[in-house]
């Protein structure tokens, strides 16, 4: 009976372990990354012929972070290769996660403690990644290059300026392809130290965002503690970052970073998703005055599509947000920002983007500030901010 009893706790503790690493990741892959059932509007012939000329760029989505194979659609999340390609996406930023906060919210959270150790180990990561923010990056910058090499061309991470020019000339002849592009959430990972930005470069990485849901050694986040500012070493690391012409992205920065960085850039920043607080308020979204001094900069500014960035996550909300930035600046500083599985619920995925186009002529842009808020303005910084070596 004991003998037999000793085995039933062996078999409950194997379907246990079993079930932690093949059910955890997929379901919350599943709950977390969703697209809500919609109706949306037949897209005009017009319309998509416009569509189909376009350049499209967005600058921030998370899917590295999921236990998905990029080379496969997929029928949940926001973004795969096969989608990407769908909706005539040229250039995609991929952002790395490489540490977020229990109970996450936009108002405080504290850095100590963690919700990626457990969805590493649940996806199988290697152990160097259970407790090192660095190798995550490290690891996921690895997926990418990875899916780059199984994607039979379809698939091409860029580092550079000469890179990006090929690859749009390329692309002139077969548009079934898009470019890659790394991009750190936070730098937390460096831990203080700045060798480690340098890892980071070597690794691939040409865009990255200060903070992220918590404050940091670089400097305060709008949804963290203090929220305060540059600190020393985060001086040090915008001018290393301008040094070896990585971009400097300043979405989820406090209101004091985002003016420490302003005042001290001497290259275009981006916001790469984010939101407008007269249209959706809230710590996350950005005001009038700083949406002028990123125009002022030459920086451009990525409008998100979930609903705490846009309030009203439809086509036309998220078109709505787009042109309030085009009155107040004009439309040569504004993009797409969608954050795509970054645990975020949208009313479509990558493959239907022509439903943006569509919303931006309805609100009364012309088809060259559909073209350059779509991507033109996105690859005219990319050409010119990326390293040209």
């Amino acid at each position: 009976m004991i003998r037999r009893l000793g085995y039933l706790a062996i078999a409950v503790l194997v379907a246990a372990t079993i079930g932690f690493f093949t059910v955890v990741a997929p379901y919350l892959d599943h709950r977390m990354n969703r697209v809500e059932p919609a109706s949306l509007p037949p897209v005009a012939d017009s319309v998509t012929a416009l569509h189909t000329t376009l350049t499209i760029v967005d600058l921030h989505a998370d899917p590295l972070l999921w236990p998905r194979d990029l080379n496969a659609r997929a029928s949940h999340g926001h973004i795969d290769v096969p989608r990407l390609i769908e909706g005539n996406v040229a250039i995609q930023l991929f952002g790395v996660v490489t540490k977020t906060p229990p109970g996450q919210n936009y108002q405080q959270n504290r850095a100590d403690k963690d919700r990626i150790t457990l969805l590493a180990i649940a996806s199988r990561w290697p152990p160097r990644t259970w407790h090192d923010l660095l190798q995550r990056a490290l690891y996921q910058s690895a997926r990418l290059h990875q899916t780059a090499t199984g994607s039979a061309g379809r698939l091409r991470v860029v580092t550079s300026g000469e890179e990006l020019r090929q690859f749009l000339q390329d692309r002139s002849a077969n548009r079934a392809r898009v470019a890659g592009i790394l991009a750190m959430e936070g730098l937390q990972a460096l831990g203080g130290n700045l060798a480690r930005l340098d890892t980071l470069y070597d690794a691939g990485f040409r865009v990255m965002g200060l903070t992220h849901f918590f404050d940091n050694e670089v400097g305060g986040s709008s949804a963290g503690e203090v929220k305060g500012g540059l600190t020393e070493f985060g001086r040090a690391v915008i001018s290393r970052m301008e040094e070896k012409q990585i971009l400097v992205d300043i979405a989820h920065a406090s209101p004091r970073v985002i003016s420490d960085v302003l005042d001290m850039a001497t290259r275009p920043v981006i916001v790469s998703h984010t939101g407008v607080q007269t249209v959706c308020p809230g710590p996350r979204n950005l005001t009038d005055d700083q949406i002028r001094r990123v125009a002022a900069n030459g920086g451009i500014i990525g409008i998100g599509y979930w609903d705490a960035a846009v309030c009203d996550p439809s086509p036309a909300g998220i078109a709505r947000t787009i042109k309030s930035v085009v009155d107040l600046v004009g439309a040569d500083h504004v993009a797409l920002g969608s954050d795509f599985d970054g645990g975020t619920t949208t009313r479509f995925d990558t493959s239907d983007l022509a439903q943006i186009t569509a919303a931006l002529l309805e609100a009364g842009l012309t088809a060259d500030q559909v073209r350059e808020v779509m991507g033109g303005n996105a690859v005219r910084l990319l050409q010119q901010g990326l390293p040209t070596r």
